[in-house]
């Protein structure tokens, strides 16, 4: 298994460093994808990313467009698996370790973090990510399938990721982490899920479009319900 880390990024200066340098303590190769900042970040990205890959898009296109990116890059560079972990540090490094073992032992199963969140979860979040469960067990038929589809910190095997991204439309803002999990379910991947805390006490800031985001989520949702019908009909 050849695995790199991923890290799209969109104005996190300031829980960026932590996030490398906790994946630098695993020996990690990182990928950092900036979604269009902007020019008025480059130089401090530029410092922040001394010994990490850094690619900077020139334009917003989402967190989807960044992880399809890096998804793209780290297959032209020979890697087999890639570790997607947020930029805002929410996600407890501590578990990168089990997520890695995981990945080891089922290489070909997308390995996927459960989150437990606490008492600092915001309320609006967890009704949505909810309403989203719901959704996902309609789209797989399952309860446990999918138990949390937006959940950025997992390992994808990179060959069969890229072939759904290439050949099926997936999601290119916040509705990416849960539409490539529906499809490469479809296509038969494993997931497996590892129980991982979500830390919100950091106050880190949140570029979730209350609106926009929750009309593109909804979007995907009747995209991915329709597409369960017609495979019924297959």
């Amino acid at each position: 298994m050849n695995l790199v880390a991923i890290i799209p990024h969109y104005r996190h200066l300031e829980t960026l460093p932590t996030v490398i340098q906790a994946l630098r303590e695993f020996h990690l190769p990182i990928m950092v994808i900036d979604d269009g900042s902007g020019d008025m970040y480059a130089d401090d990205l530029q410092n922040i990313c001394t010994d990490v890959q850094l690619f900077r898009l020139p334009e917003n296109g989402g967190k989807g467009a960044a992880m399809k990116h890096g998804l793209f890059q780290a297959a032209a560079q020979g890697f087999t698996h890639a570790l997607q972990i947020d930029a805002d540090a929410q996600h407890a490094f501590s578990d990168i370790p089990k997520l890695l073992a995981a990945a080891q032992a089922a290489p070909d199963a997308v390995i996927c973090g459960r989150p437990i969140y606490g008492e600092d979860a915001p309320k609006s979040r967890l009704y949505g990510r909810q309403i989203t469960n719901f959704w996902n067990a309609i789209h797989t038929h399952s309860w446990s399938a999918i138990w949390d589809g937006m959940c950025g910190f997992r390992v994808y095997p990179i060959e069969m990721t890229n072939q759904i991204i290439q050949y099926q439309y997936v999601g290119q803002r916040m509705d990416f982490d849960n539409e490539i999990l529906v499809q490469l379910y479809w296509h038969g991947a494993k997931l497996i899920w590892i129980d991982t805390p979500v830390v919100y006490e950091n106050h880190s800031i949140s570029h979730f479009r209350a609106w926009q985001d929750n009309v593109l989520i909804s979007k995907m949702h009747a995209r991915l319900f329709f597409q369960m019908l017609a495979r019924l009909c297959r």
